[in-house]
């Protein structure tokens, strides 16, 4: 469990220092981004980071099967631009949007109006009764959660039967990486972030009562092309985003899409 000091920069990080502001992020969403091709000729354009990031939630959400009498849930909205893509694209019957921030559910209220029903809750402890939803995705929000099988238990509580989870964000890949992993990556090492090993959250989600449990390595379509935009930026060139691509490389860690079904 992390310490409380830890838990306070996470929350500073998506409160008052609004990362999603930052160009590292384009000023959108808040995620690596979905590369499909990354070019090797010229720089990439704000544009083509910022659609990195919307293919990335296109990525995870295709992956849920959305129908239109579907209710949704995404945990770990942000600024909830990927939300109304959601909705916009993927047209549920209803949609909510989950997040610990009320900094950033501000700034999502400001940008969307009443468009979205946004609600402040933990993704731990999520605000809603059982049975719920038929579809919850989460994008890139994970590694801050402090206890994955605890949100493993809740995701299955508030699904209906016959519903589908999809996640998406970094995981170790062995028992062992988390060690090493801290020595590249700060966050990790300060416990903003947590470098969960693939296996053992695939073992919560079972534990949890879901099946059909699958994982999809998508590494090779999101650390390039996040290296190369953050080596475009001068304050970044020498810091912690080069890093990742050597944990991937070091096979270390890796980004995944993690699926998975409740038994109808």
């Amino acid at each position: 469990m992390a310490d409380s000091g830890a838990a306070a920069k996470r929350a500073a990080m998506y409160g008052e220092v609004d990362l999603g502001s930052f160009e590292l992020f384009s000023g959108n969403f808040i995620n690596y981004g979905f590369w499909e091709s990354v070019p090797l000729d010229r720089e990439i354009t704000l544009e083509e980071r910022t659609r990195s990031q919307a293919a990335l939630y296109r990525k995870v959400v295709s992956a849920l099967e959305v129908k239109k009498n579907d209710a949704v849930l995404e945990v770990g909205c942000g600024i909830a631009v990927g939300t109304e893509l959601t909705l916009r694209e993927f047209r549920p019957a209803s949609l909510v949007g989950l997040d610990f921030s009320e900094a950033q559910l501000a700034r999502a209220r400001a940008v969307h109006g009443d468009l979205l029903d946004l609600r402040e809750g933990d993704a731990l402890k999520m605000p809603f009764a059982d049975n719920s939803f038929d579809k919850l995705y989460s994008v890139e929000a994970a590694q801050h959660f402090e206890d994955l099988a605890a949100f493993a238990a809740e995701a299955r509580r508030v699904l209906r039967p016959g519903g589908r989870l999809s996640l998406a964000t970094f995981f170790a890949t062995t028992e062992q990486s988390p060690r090493e992993l801290a020595k590249l990556i700060e966050t990790i090492a300060d416990e903003i972030d947590f470098a969960v090993p693939i296996k053992r959250f695939c073992g919560d989600l079972a534990d949890a009562g879901f099946v059909d449990v699958t994982v999809e390595s998508i590494g090779d379509r999101v650390w390039l092309g996040f290296d190369t935009w953050t080596a475009q930026l001068a304050q970044h060139r020498d810091s912690w985003g080069r890093n990742w691509l050597k944990a991937y490389r070091c096979a270390l860690a890796d980004y995944f899409v993690v699926t998975a079904s409740v038994k109808n």
